[in-house]
């Protein structure tokens, strides 16, 4: 398809900071507003150092917010779904909510059924991170930190994060996490935006292609099995361009039917710790094209199976299931327990990082 131009204001990129009120205790949240040449503007909250929105123009250069979200802080504590937050210590799942480390067990919090999810109750999606830099230029960026306690939610070693939002004039999105600790762990942290490039409605006529051959099935509780299987003759094939609706209904997969659709960690192609491109998805309508680039090892891709018409969002809006899809660049789910998969430990000394980046542009109807 051939691209579409958008004009663009002469703007310099710009990082404003201000107030996103307070939590229901008092606390103060605040939020920063990333906007490029072109009017592409990105909002980052401070609780969960999260993406709050995301507009983008469309082939026409009409704006629209393209990631779910809620209008007020305390309706993410409230009504939490991890719209946009960034996700830690240990992304995904983790098998019984236990892992060894050198012979060492260590128990984490069970909140989901048997297995330990996105970091426990209180995962960095919850917790309020400080606001360590804030730039404007070609490239607006804002720089977040939060330190986890040695021993929060059961994880060792005291775990300095940092999260970066950067925002070019090229209208690439970068979200780069940083951490160090102070004794042996596990990390995986990642971004956990739920996207929509119609900006409202259902996504599934939007198309996706994921650079991936392999992916990892799972069991009943949603912790893979440990193979990594072909995605070649299944309804999990992305390889060429297809609309995610095309095949979620295809009730003779046994995977489909496990994770209500699509909820499955796929292995990216290419070398691990490269950026490289692992994803693209369009909307037909719109003509909105975003590319994802990633150095992790793998992508879970979330459907919105499990949006119910139970929460409303920003703008009143009713988000029902598949109403916005999830690509969450990261190392495999239960990785500390699977020793093929690859390594979420970090040592002392060492720094982890996850850098990941939101390639936008538009294609003509």
């Amino acid at each position: 398809m051939a691209l579409a131009s958008v004009s663009t204001p002469a703007l310099a990129g710009t990082a404003v900071r201000s107030s996103f009120g307070a939590l229901s205790d008092g606390t103060a949240i605040e939020k920063v507003e990333l906007t490029n040449a072109s009017g592409t503007k990105a909002v980052v909250m401070t609780l969960g150092a999260s993406l709050q929105a995301l507009h983008v123009a469309d082939h026409a250069g009409t704006l629209a917010d393209v990631v779910l979200g809620y209008d007020s802080a305390q309706e993410y504590l409230d009504q939490p779904q991890y719209f946009g937050a960034t996700v830690g210590r240990y992304a995904n799942r983790i098998a019984g909510a236990t892992f060894d480390l050198d012979g060492t067990t260590h128990r984490l919090e069970a909140n989901d059924g048997v297995n330990h999810l996105h970091g426990g109750v209180r995962g960095f999606d919850k917790r309020v991170w400080t606001i360590r830099s804030v730039e404007s230029g070609p490239t607006a960026r804002v720089v977040l930190e939060y330190v986890s306690a040695d021993g929060e939610g059961g994880y060792p070693g005291a775990l300095t994060v940092t999260a970066t939002y950067a925002l070019s004039d090229s209208n690439e999105l970068t979200i780069d996490y940083r951490a160090t600790t102070t004794r042996r762990t596990i990390v995986n942290i990642t971004n956990h935006s739920f996207f929509n490039l119609a900006g409202k409605g259902d996504v599934m006529a939007q198309r996706l292609t994921l650079n991936a051959a392999r992916y990892t099935p799972v069991n009943d509780t949603l912790i893979p099995t440990g193979t990594l299987a072909p995605v070649d003759g299944t309804p999990f094939d992305f390889r060429r361009s297809a609309a995610i609706g095309s095949r979620i209904r295809q009730g003779e997969d046994a995977q489909l039917r496990i994770g209500h659709g699509y909820d499955h960690n796929y292995v990216i192609d290419g070398a691990i710790g490269t950026l490289r491109p692992a994803a693209k998805l369009e909307d037909p309508g719109s003509g909105r094209v975003m590319e994802l680039l990633t150095t992790a090892p793998g992508v879970q891709f979330y459907s919105g199976n499990f949006l119910d018409a139970s929460v409303t969002g920003k703008g009143g809006w009713i988000y029902r299931q598949g109403d916005g899809l999830c690509l969450e660049p990261q190392i495999f789910p239960d990785a500390p327990n699977q020793s093929a998969f690859p390594s979420a430990r970090l040592d002392p000394g060492q720094t982890y990082s996850n850098r990941m980046v939101l390639r936008f542009s538009t294609a003509a109807n």
